[in-house]
């Protein structure tokens, strides 16, 4: 019997496999790649057991089908996406995402549409047995670099896993998509500011600016009003970062994301703070946006806040209720005390809570 693995039976439109980002090689020319919902990732690989940095399979615009060749194995899905399972001898099966599901052998798992995001992510309980490039798994196209020769999911690859079959226990589900909350993208001014004329300033800060149909992984050209530099936009080429802005001769501006270049030649009027950068890497063409500008230490307080949040929803996780049925175990550990209104005693009396607390049984 072959080695385990999930074989593609249909590519998807873009789909890539991604982890957390190859950090630490910048000076070199590579970029950090990596997903662009890193909270997605974290989520997805939470439900079935992973280490926070797993590798999974990002999803862009519609996704992929995959065939499971192991005996077992256990997936999730985040992001907001339709998936079916279609399995020999049954009528295929609507999927939910936001839970973790187990698959059998000859199971094809069909990945279908994104709707309101670009992207959504798969991960396998286990992950994948791929061999990581200068420390990561994240695949950057543009290079070639990563796993499957730095390609895009094709059809008829497999993808090795490191399980044979799923993990023990039942599956779990998180109790309501997350909610990255919305308003301004909040950002910190510079490190150019000074090369943007004060009207430009302030009308980055209070228009509305539309993803173009030139977005992709590098980066996010906005349709909105020119932003005028106060010379030339040109500036000795210096490092970026994800979540730069830069803004060329014809004033419109260009959000960099996770396949960016390293170092650049046009003035940047301000960065994304890090706790908004999964906001703006799931926008896709059309999408609109606006922008805020807060200090760096509230742009450091926030993220403290982040992770507060993805914490609680990575501790709300919980098993899946079972469909028309009662859930005992989650009936049995919720406090049930406090939600008695009345009781019969042994002789009939009905007795309200309050009598209950006065009297012994």
């Amino acid at each position: 019997m072959s080695a385990p693995c999930l074989t593609i039976v249909r590519p998807g439109l873009f789909a890539t496999i991604q982890d957390l980002g190859r950090f630490g090689h910048q000076e070199l020319g590579m970029p950090v790649a990596g997903a662009l919902d890193p909270i997605a990732l974290r989520l997805a690989n939470a439900l079935v057991g992973n280490p926070v940095g797993t590798a999974g399979v990002e999803i862009a615009l519609l996704g992929p089908a995959l065939k499971v060749e192991a005996d077992g194995v256990r997936v999730a899905v985040v992001g907001p996406m339709a998936l079916s399972l279609e399995r020999e001898g049954e009528s295929p099966q609507a999927l939910e995402p936001h839970r973790s599901h187990t698959l059998a052998r000859g199971d094809v798992l069909k990945l279908g549409a994104v709707s309101g995001a670009a992207v959504a992510y798969l991960a396998v309980a286990g992950g994948f047995a791929l061999e990581p490039f200068l420390g990561s798994l994240s695949t950057y196209v543009r290079a070639g670099i990563g796993p499957l020769g730095g390609k895009p999911l094709g059809d008829g690859a497999r993808l090795p896993l490191n399980r044979n079959d799923a993990p023990p226990g039942t599956d779990v589900e998180l109790p309501e998509p997350p909610d990255y909350g919305g308003g301004p993208v909040r950002l910190v001014l510079g490190p150019q500011e000074d090369r943007f004329t004060a009207a430009a300033v302030e009308t980055f800060l209070s228009a509305t600016y539309r993803v173009g149909k030139d977005a992709d992984r590098m980066g996010l050209r906005l349709d909105g009003p020119t932003l005028a530099h106060t010379g030339s936009a040109d500036i000795p080429s210096d490092g970026l970062v994800t979540g730069s802005i830069q803004v060329p001769g014809n004033g419109q501006p260009i959000l960099l994301l996770n396949d960016h270049q390293t170092a650049g030649g046009y003035a940047k009027i301000a960065t994304v703070i890090s706790a908004d950068l999964p906001r703006v890497g799931r926008l896709s063409p059309g999408g609109a946006l606006s922008f805020r500008a807060v200090t760096v230490e509230e742009a450091e307080a926030i993220r403290r806040r982040q992770e507060q949040t993805i914490a609680a929803w990575v501790h709300a996780i919980r098993p899946v209720r079972p469909a028309g049925g009662v859930d005992l175990v989650a009936l049995y550990a919720e406090n049930l005390v406090s939600g008695v209104v009345d009781i019969v005693n042994g002789n009939g009396d009905i007795l309200n809570r309050e009598e209950m607390c006065g009297r012994a049984p």
